[in-house]
């Protein structure tokens, strides 16, 4: 899939865009989806007929058929979690000190994290890259892009309208390589690992700390 060269505005429409509906789709959540349809009007030809086929496949459901179909599809399909660390750690116990990497680095570039979500849940995480100028959201999404395209490959094997959205996201993003390719190949084969052993648990994503902008 070829990447959508964007400008910063761009980017930062497409990526708050995706963040409000790739979110639980509550009430509130979607009375704001007529203000992000004309939003994406003005992104690129690829992302924003991207977007238009996710408002094309829910028109007609109501509120709760979308809930419905959100949690159908993000809480009980194992290679459709929303959480970046996930497809990489696997229920492991490993997976805590992935999640605490998320924290450094949103720290690292002066962000509060809302305490009531995973700091790897790729709707905040989307969100950050949006409102932040910190180059360390796109390191974010670089270290997990991985995830990311499993992501999108399992909704689009589910014929889910979230599968449009996951496009987004990835023609948002730098063309993947080689080594990311094959990872990405590997756990759509296998899924996230069970066990860590022999694992690299973390991705690409390096150390964060508070201070990390200083040294820039």
């Amino acid at each position: 899939m070829a990447a959508v060269p964007l400008t910063p505005e761009h980017g930062v429409i497409a990526h708050m865009a995706a963040s409000i509906l790739l979110d639980y789709p509550t009430p509130q959540r979607q009375r704001q989806f007529s203000l992000v349809r004309s939003g994406v009007i003005q992104l690129p030809d690829p992302l924003r007929e991207a977007f238009d086929a996710f408002f094309t496949a829910i028109d007609g459901w109501s509120e709760q058929e979308l809930a419905t179909h959100f949690t159908a599809i993000f809480d009980l399909k194992r290679k459709c979690c929303p959480y970046l660390t996930y497809f990489a750690a696997g229920d492991t116990r490993r997976r805590g000190m992935a999640l605490v990497r998320f924290l450094e680095a949103y720290r690292a570039a002066g962000w509060q994290v809302d305490a009531d979500e995973l700091p790897d849940y790729l709707p905040m995480v989307l969100e950050f890259s949006a409102l932040s100028d910190s180059p360390i959201a796109q390191e974010l999404l670089s270290a997990h892009r991985d995830g990311i395209e499993v992501l999108r490959t399992a909704l689009e094997k589910f014929d889910s309208p979230y599968a449009h959205l996951a496009r987004a996201v990835s023609l948002s993003l730098p063309e993947i390589d080689d080594e990311t390719r094959e990872r990405y190949l590997d756990l759509v084969n296998e899924g996230p690992p069970s066990e860590t052993v022999g694992m690299t648990y973390l991705g690409n994503l390096k150390p964060f700390s508070a201070h990390a902008n200083e040294a820039r």
